[in-house]
């Protein structure tokens, strides 16, 4: 957001038949929030909301309010950060540059082209992480720093919370293979699946699973392991036969699985639940995670008080706030 220097008179709304261009939208401790900045701030939701047909004028005006809210909160804390003599240093700057480079595995031209595809240039970027970074460092002297984190906090999260802090679940499972693909003729791919279903009826009534692996996979390694799969959590496996491993219970046989190498069947041989990690090893991501909630809930708390304290005049502008 531009600053704009309040002039000795309050400038008078600038205006075409049928439109107000520009005008004060309100007064923050002396400094201005034009209807120009506040209508930039909305537009992007305005302009959502008119490609899904939702939109009317009540809704434009109730979304120029709440960024005229944010605009105010945010001048607010330009305000403290200029009185608390708040400076984000250029080598900070670059520091935080090269951190997003490395992250992202960018070099400078390929920043600048993510950038600019975003609509932005590298020097607005900077601006935008300058003031990113002031409002962290204001956060952290005005919030943060007044903020602790208990063991017993941590404790009572870490067991409300158990199903976040375990380990995946663990499957184990053998599998028989018949090689086939939807390019195969017809009276092939009929061939292989009467084949699988004669073997799926021997498994269902009991035959040894791996002993049909042996006979009947046309998997290489089912000779010597008996379509052994080994042990896997959700996402190591092919989308398709995860999809049936998830509903089957332990000891039960699948009905035919098709993937794009031909039709499997299944036997799950085992499934673990998946175990609560120690508290000591995710304790320190819980603190933060805590640290961050009490955090957002402070500044909310902090900016309500500073803008309580503070002389806030908002204007009315009918047909626009």
């Amino acid at each position: 957001m531009v600053k704009v220097e309040q002039p000795a008179t309050a400038p008078q709304p600038i205006t075409v038949p049928g439109k107000l261009l520009n005008a004060v939208a309100a007064i923050v401790n002396d400094e201005i929030i034009t209807l120009y900045e506040v209508n930039h701030e909305a537009q992007p939701l305005i302009r959502e909301g008119e490609k899904k047909g939702s939109m009317n004028d009540e809704e434009r005006k109730r979304i120029r309010r709440a960024a005229l809210d944010g605009l105010v909160e945010k001048k607010l804390v330009e305000q403290k950060i200029k009185e608390l003599n708040i400076k984000i240093g250029d080598d900070e700057i670059n520091q935080a540059i090269d951190d997003v480079k490395r992250q992202n595995n960018l070099d400078q031209e390929g920043l600048v082209k993510a950038l600019a595809s975003q609509g932005l240039s590298y020097d607005q970027y900077k601006s935008q992480l300058r003031e990113q970074l002031e409002r962290l460092r204001l956060v952290s002297m005005e919030v943060r720093s007044r903020i602790q984190v208990g063991e017993s906090e941590v404790r009572a999260y870490y067991n409300e919370n158990l199903a976040t802090y375990s380990e995946d679940e663990t499957f184990r499972a053998r599998h028989i293979f018949f090689k086939t693909n939807e390019k195969a003729p017809a009276e092939e791919i009929k061939r292989t699946m009467n084949t699988a279903l004669m073997v799926l009826a021997e498994a269902k009534s009991g035959k040894d699973f791996a002993e049909l692996a042996r006979t009947y996979s046309e998997d290489p390694a089912a000779k010597k392991d008996g379509g052994d799969l080994g042990s896997f959590k959700k996402g190591d496996m092919q989308p398709e036969l995860e999809q049936a491993i998830l509903g089957m219970k332990q000891g039960e046989v699948s009905e035919l699985v098709y993937t794009p190498l031909g039709f499997h069947l299944i036997k799950l041989e085992a499934r673990t639940p998946g175990t609560p990690k120690p508290l000591e090893s995710v304790k320190s991501e819980i603190e933060e995670t805590i640290y961050r909630k009490k955090s957002e809930e402070r500044f909310k708390k902090w900016a309500t008080e500073m803008r309580a304290k503070a002389s806030i005049e908002l204007k009315e502008l009918p047909g626009y706030l």
